[in-house]
């Protein structure tokens, strides 16, 4: 397939549809008229929501707090709409916002259902007071709150951002991969807390990781001779069978996703993941991650793909003051984890591609280079990772498998 053209920074068309993007979350383009769109932000919290709203025709700014209940809300919107219409003006737009968190996209997705535009905005992307010890409230905080979105639906760049808001079915389907990354590093644990209790009485050299290994216990001896005391095998065997559950639980999800590609694997997302599973070096968690992590979802460009894999730098100049402070770490930091584990697997296993052979280049003279560098490879090969499963480009010197 043939290479889309990419596309500037500022324009407004769809990478491929060439289609009018509704925003680019860094700024809106839609046109705002205030005197017909109803404004309102939430400060959520568990026990309560916090509303601020902007009602057009009327002087106050209303601030109400409410249950955090949805259909309360939507009917206090309602009511701030039928006050703009007593005082003369006609609310054609209600445009809604709360800063991403706790409650995920569930109420977003539920006013959506019934007309209303929402917006989820990025936490870390509202200027708040850089002094010491600030005043934070609820109040302050919807205002700072109602001050950034403003600014973003004017159309001001970089005012605020906003998150890409997923369907539930894109949501439940990153949850089995994160499920997984959990149960294994709860794995990890309970097999470092065994090995550590018995480094503490004096036994090495024994494998936990061995089948019966928690039966084999009660068979050890200390260096002097004395069994294990008992309520320390019994703290180790209680853990060992608290990782055999969890081993179970992790074979259980690997089972039910090869079930859910064999029985559907035409869909765009099954497609890219089996795409993925054919380059060397890739295995089937790996391309199930990227796919449902950032792959399948609607980037802009290349550069878009790098910030939100969080394979980016953070610069720091100003005046003689030329450096970088590393990577910046705002994107998404499970891919960005599968992406450097996969950039020195990579190198083991491709050693014919391209982006190898630069890597190679680049360390040649300076062995030290190679972990700053290998983020530099994560970042090439994510990028061509997007092309291949988008534009069916193959990294040049990339060995795959049989289809």
């Amino acid at each position: 397939m043939p290479k889309s053209k990419s596309k500037s920074k500022g324009q407004s068309t769809h990478r491929r549809s060439g289609q009018r993007q509704p925003n680019d979350l860094g700024r809106s383009l839609a046109a705002f008229k205030p005197d017909t769109t109803l404004v309102a932000v939430i400060e959520m919290s568990a026990q309560s929501w916090l509303v601020a709203g902007l009602v057009p025709c009327v002087e106050r700014q209303p601030l109400k707090k409410l249950k955090p209940e949805a259909q309360m809300l939507l009917a206090l919107l309602e009511r701030w709409q039928r006050e703009a219409v007593r005082a003369g003006c006609a609310v054609t737009r209600i445009a809604v916002a709360y800063e991403a968190g706790r409650d995920g996209f569930w109420l977003a997705r539920w006013l959506m259902a019934r007309g209303i535009e929402v917006h989820v905005i990025h936490a870390a992307s509202v200027a708040v007071s850089r002094e010491h010890r600030r005043a934070k409230t609820d109040r302050l905080d919807t205002e700072l709150l109602k001050r950034a979105f403003l600014g973003w639906l004017r159309g001001e760049r970089e005012h605020c951002k906003m998150v890409a808001i997923p369907s539930a079915a894109e949501e439940d389907a990153r949850r089995p991969g994160r499920e997984r990354a959990t149960l294994v590093g709860e794995a990890t644990r309970l097999t470092n807390r065994v090995k550590s209790a018995l480094a503490r009485i004096g036994i090495r050299g024994f494998n936990v990781k061995l089948k019966g290994a928690a039966e084999k216990l009660a068979l050890l001896s200390m260096p002097g001779g004395e069994p294990v005391p008992p309520n320390t095998l019994a703290e180790m065997q209680r853990d060992l069978a608290r990782r055999d559950l969890v081993r179970a639980q992790i074979r259980d999800i690997e089972t039910a996703r090869l079930e859910r590609v064999a029985k559907a694997p035409a869909t765009r997302a099954n497609v890219m993941l089996l795409l993925l599973a054919r380059v060397i070096g890739v295995g089937i968690e790996t391309a199930d991650s990227l796919v449902n992590e950032i792959l399948s979802r609607n980037l802009r460009d290349r550069r878009a793909v790098a910030r939100y894999g969080g394979l980016t730098g953070s610069p720091d100049r100003s005046g003689s003051i030329d450096r970088e402070k590393g990577l910046a770490r705002a994107g998404n930091k499970r891919v960005r984890h599968v992406m450097i584990e996969l950039a020195w697997r990579f190198v083991r296993y491709q050693p014919e591609s391209a982006l190898v052979k630069w890597f190679h280049t680049r360390t040649a003279s300076s062995r030290g280079l190679r972990k700053s560098l290998i983020v530099a490879l994560a970042r090439k090969l994510l990028i061509a990772m997007w092309r291949l499963v988008h534009d069916g480009v193959v990294p040049q010197g990339v060995a795959m498998r049989e289809a």
